[in-house]
């Protein structure tokens, strides 16, 4: 197994290679002039202009973008006007192929979109262009007000040095937002604390499931679990009314604990996901949610308004929330069942060692290099992604940080502010070298093993059988490292012991889990009767 992830490795060293490049590269030079038309907007429009070149017309091909989706080009705009032509030619630089030179010659279903930007005046005194989330949860594919143009279908390498023009003249509509129901409601506000640090309405919102009875008993409150994670207007463990989902059927059942169960939308310019915490970059996220949000929503519907009833989980960006949350507000929540988080120890970020590596694509070796993997097959351990790939596809989703990519939003939530007003980065996204200072900041703020480490005295004893942890041996993006470093200070705890249970899947990738959701509402139904006996 080490020699074939080895193998991998060095056939990749040669950087990034177009997912084509065992095809003769096109011959012919094809240029596109990309213009959006004065009858989807009459106004100059600063933001982004994509190209998405595809082989399929199954669904279009803005909506098959994605990290393994179809070949993706994107340029900046600044005041640009109707009609005004955006060029993308050999030069602009694509992922998953670095150059439209790599495309090899056939049929092709292509499409634009522009992508809006929004001028922030931020209360710190920097000036920003970013996306304004429109309750898509920061995805530009599919966000209200965007432009498109239709598919069109062409062929490449027949006609010698062609220009393909695109008109962007479709207007994304708003999204619909689920009705109420018996069993699911909807919160959103606007948040007064978000929209002065941005200068701009900043909304968050919740959907909210209530338990079976809860109309019968008027007088009755209930316990809270807070499933964190992607943005979503789906009710909480994608609980659905209807017989066939497994969930409704162990939410309806007689003698099934009664909860309320919450998600939390908290969308960011960022990033689909705020990370729920205060930060230089995002802004006070933290205390939006747990000052204006939280106290909405217990005046909404009944819930108990006691730390020890408020419980959290959440997997990969929603479980790195809900175990820090849980450490962040110890006497907040009641206790935590995180799966597959996030970093919880920046020794292994996606791969990267933000410790020790002075390049974040490649590890340095005295006689060589190797290029950092940043996703595997977790039953075989061959390496999907690259570091250097990765990144490459968050450029072109985004510069200054834009992408609403994975990496994006760590530099913003761990990272701090640049001169020009975005995120100072931990790395640059071109060479990949590392910035020692921004690591260090990263690591003394957010790196949540050196957080209970340095307050264990204080956090400890509000923190004891609070934290669990859920992982698999072989995440897909090398979150286990994460764990191991956290577990490795968790056990040798002392006054107090942590008291909590890391469980691990030997095989288990990204998405193990060790209980359905219906167990796990049970077992945190046996948590609250130990930790609170009056609970009943």
């Amino acid at each position: 197994m080490k020699n074939k992830f080895l193998i991998a490795l060095l056939f990749l060293s040669g950087g990034l290679l177009s997912v084509n490049a065992q095809h003769k590269a096109v011959g012919n030079k094809t240029d596109f002039k990309l213009a959006f038309s004065s009858t989807a907007s009459k106004e100059a429009i600063t933001g982004r202009m994509f190209l998405i070149i595809s082989h399929s017309d199954t669904i279009e091909p803005r909506l098959q973008v994605g990290r393994y989706g179809p070949q993706l080009f994107g340029v900046d705009v600044v005041n640009l006007k109707p009609s005004q032509p955006v060029t993308v030619d050999a030069t602009t630089l694509g992922y998953p192929g670095n150059t439209l030179k790599n495309l090899p010659a056939g049929d092709y279903y292509v499409q634009a979109v522009l992508s809006k930007y929004t001028k922030f005046k931020r209360s710190d005194g920097h000036t920003l262009w970013m996306h304004m989330d429109q309750w898509e949860g920061q995805n530009w594919t599919r966000s209200p007000g965007n432009i498109y143009s239709k598919m069109m279908k062409i062929t490449i390498n027949k006609t010698p040095n062609q220009v393909v023009k695109l008109t962007v003249d479709q207007i994304i509509p708003p999204i619909a937002v689920p009705p109420d129901t018996k069993w699911v409601k909807h919160i959103k506000i606007q948040s007064a604390k978000l929209t002065a640090f941005w200068g701009h309405p900043i909304f968050i919102g919740a959907t909210i499931l209530l338990p079976k009875g809860y109309e019968d008993h008027p007088e009755k409150h209930y316990p809270t679990v807070y499933e964190q994670g992607h943005f979503s207007t789906g009710a909480p463990f994608r609980f659905k009314d209807a017989p066939d989902n497994k969930f409704y059927q162990d939410w309806t059942s007689a003698g099934f604990p009664e909860f309320i169960a919450i998600t939390i939308q908290h969308p960011s310019p960022y990033f689909d996901d705020s990370y729920a915490v205060n930060t230089p970059n995002n802004g006070p996220y933290g205390d939006a949610i747990h000052e204006e949000l939280i106290p909405e929503i217990e005046k909404q519907v009944r819930c108990i308004k006691e730390g020890w009833a408020r419980l959290l989980t959440g997997g990969s960006t929603g479980g790195w929330e809900s175990f820090a949350l849980q450490c962040l507000y110890p006497e907040f929540y009641g206790g935590t069942w995180s799966y597959s988080p996030d970093p919880l120890d920046f020794h292994n970020v996606e791969g990267i060692n933000v410790y020790e590596d002075k390049n974040a694509f490649y590890k340095i070796h005295e006689y060589y290099k190797v290029p950092t993997a940043n996703t595997r097959y977790p039953l075989t351990g061959d390496v999907r992604l690259t570091s250097e790939q990765r990144n490459t596809m968050e450029v072109v989703n985004g510069t200054l940080g834009r992408s609403g990519g994975q990496l994006d939003i760590w530099s913003s939530i761990f990272g701090p502010i640049g001169p020009n007003g975005y995120f100072k980065p931990l790395f640059d996204k071109t060479t990949g070298d590392m910035d020692p200072a921004v690591a260090k900041y990263w690591i003394d703020n957010w790196d949540m093993r050196v957080y209970l480490e340095k307050n264990w005295a204080t956090v400890g004893p509000k923190l004891v059988g609070k934290l669990n942890v859920i992982a698999g041996r072989t995440d897909d993006f090398f979150l286990n490292f994460g764990v191991y470093h956290m577990e490795d200070f968790l056990v040798k705890t002392k006054d107090p012991y942590y008291g909590g249970t890391i469980t691990y899947g030997d095989r288990g990738g990204h998405s193990y889990r060790n209980y359905t959701s219906g167990e796990l509402i049970k077992v945190m139904d046996a948590h609250l009767k130990k930790m609170h006996p009056a609970y009943k």
